[in-house]
């Protein structure tokens, strides 16, 4: 789900009233890559058949009952790093390389001593009002 936002403002050095530029944001409610696809296979699937098997496999070079065989889970045929790349080129469809990007180069967090430190003070803090609403 996606919801834009218009956000209006004037040309900077512009004398009296200026023409008024929009200029637009889109915010992406969906969940992320990782959550909605399993393996990169599954990403390429989905973007296979959302587009049409047979348009997909057409612009492979491949029979579409060849191309459903390796984005299933076949282990004696595989969609190939080729072939993954000639689908991105045909297609558009960058969503694969997306899936990887936040698979492989997400920053790991970094826990803030300080921070923890806070959250256990905190917990301290709460433990007794626990008791007296007779939660703990």
């Amino acid at each position: 789900m996606n919801s834009r936002v218009i956000k209006q403002h004037q040309s900077p050095g512009s004398p009296g009233p200026a023409p008024v530029q929009q200029q637009q944001f889109t915010l992406n409610f969906d969940p992320g890559l990782l959550e909605r696809y399993g393996c990169l296979r599954e990403c390429v699937a989905t973007g296979v058949y959302q587009r049409g098997l047979k348009r997909v496999a057409i612009d492979l070079d491949m029979a579409p009952s060849n191309l459903s065989v390796q984005l299933s889970e076949d282990a004696s045929r595989h969609f190939s790093v080729d072939s993954l790349e000639r689908y991105i080129e045909s297609t558009g469809d960058t969503t694969p390389i997306y899936y990887l990007i936040e698979r492989y180069l997400r920053d790991k967090p970094q826990v803030s001593p300080a921070a923890v430190a806070q959250l256990v003070d905190l917990v301290a803090q709460m433990q007794p009002l626990l008791r007296q609403v007779g939660a703990a």
